[in-house]
């Protein structure tokens, strides 16, 4: 007597309905219920205040009154042709040009220091957290007495070398490169640690490679690490873009004294964050004009760090890395 086999294979039993709805309902919409959280606190923390300041604007705000007038784009009108606004957003691109560059070229170059083979590697990144931790008004207090006219270790320093001392307080570019100095110091380790991160991500194949065909260190530096670094560099610009534009710490506490939100006697360096807290509340409490001093402070930010990202942009497409990737390491 013959047996017949089935050479068919096994049908697995259908999925209940229930089930299958659920794995379905789990793969396609728990990640939007994973990232939901994170935009309903944007929603009420972010989105929300940015459109409430902008309605303010649109008032004549006055936080000792009730009555709030809507004055439409009068605000913005006379922001415009305001000397003193003027004055506030050309010391803040000055600081912020004066500290970001030198910033952010120490902060690769330290970077760079501290992904070689050191000893005690730990505590070298440890220590360059140091100043981050540092209370601000400890900072502001220890330069502001570095960079004091008369008994100021700075002015000591050049006197020394036969210059004359400089008013730190009272010279508009002296004052830019004091605070800058300050900035600098408290965030060079900051972000020279988000670049070591980076580097470390870097196949060290790459500089195996380089070295065996000959090249230098800082041709290796150049050709591999600086291209490679691209995208960190660029998150890097955007976040001291943001931070530089709305200085206020800094600033109000070196010009420590009688009226410091000024920046000093004749705004040497008052910033635009100044100048809204100027406005917004004592002496003036014009919540309306200051709100607009926001706004365009956001849309100064806005434009600075597109126009950052675009010559990052334009120099990384021109430097050595372009020929690396064709083999020229020489």
């Amino acid at each position: 007597m013959s047996v017949q086999l089935d050479a068919r294979p096994p049908v697995l039993p259908a999925p209940t309905t229930r089930s299958h709805r659920l794995s379905r309902f789990d793969t396609r919409y728990s990640p939007y219920l994973y990232i939901t959280p994170f935009f309903l606190l944007f929603a009420v923390f972010g989105a929300y205040p940015l459109a409430y300041t902008f309605w303010v604007s649109l008032h004549d705000w006055d936080l000792l009154g009730t009555d709030h007038a809507f004055v439409g784009a009068e605000n913005y009108t006379r922001l415009l042709a305001d000397a003193d606004f003027w004055h506030a957003v050309v010391n803040t691109l000055g600081i912020f040009v004066i500290s970001t560059v030198p910033q952010l070229l120490a902060a690769l170059w330290l970077a760079n220091l501290l992904n070689r083979q050191l000893r005690a590697r730990t505590g070298w990144r440890m220590a360059v957290l140091i100043p981050n931790v540092t209370s601000t008004a400890a900072v502001a207090i220890v330069f502001g007495v570095l960079f004091g006219r008369e008994f100021g270790m700075v002015n000591w320093l050049l006197d020394l070398i036969g210059i004359d001392a400089v008013g730190w307080k009272s010279n508009r570019f002296a004052s830019w490169v004091a605070i800058s100095a300050m900035v600098d110091w408290r965030w060079t380790g900051y972000n020279a640690l988000i670049f070591l991160a980076a580097m470390q991500a870097i196949p060290r194949d790459l500089y195996e490679s380089a070295a065996i065909d000959g090249a230098s260190r800082a041709r290796q530096f150049w050709s591999i690490t600086v291209p490679l670094l691209k995208p960190t560099i660029i998150f890097a610009v955007i976040i001291s873009t943001i931070g530089g534009l709305q200085l206020f710490t800094e600033p109000r506490l070196f010009h420590s004294g009688t009226n410091p939100i000024r920046g000093g006697p004749l705004r040497e360096s008052q910033t635009v964050t100044m100048y809204m807290f100027e406005n917004a509340f004592a002496p003036h409490y014009n919540f309306g004009y200051g709100s607009a001093v926001a706004w365009l402070l956001f849309a100064l930010i806005a434009i600075v760090a597109a126009v950052n990202v675009l010559i990052i942009r334009r120099l990384g497409g021109q430097t050595p890395g372009g020929r690396a990737a064709k083999g020229d390491l020489r």
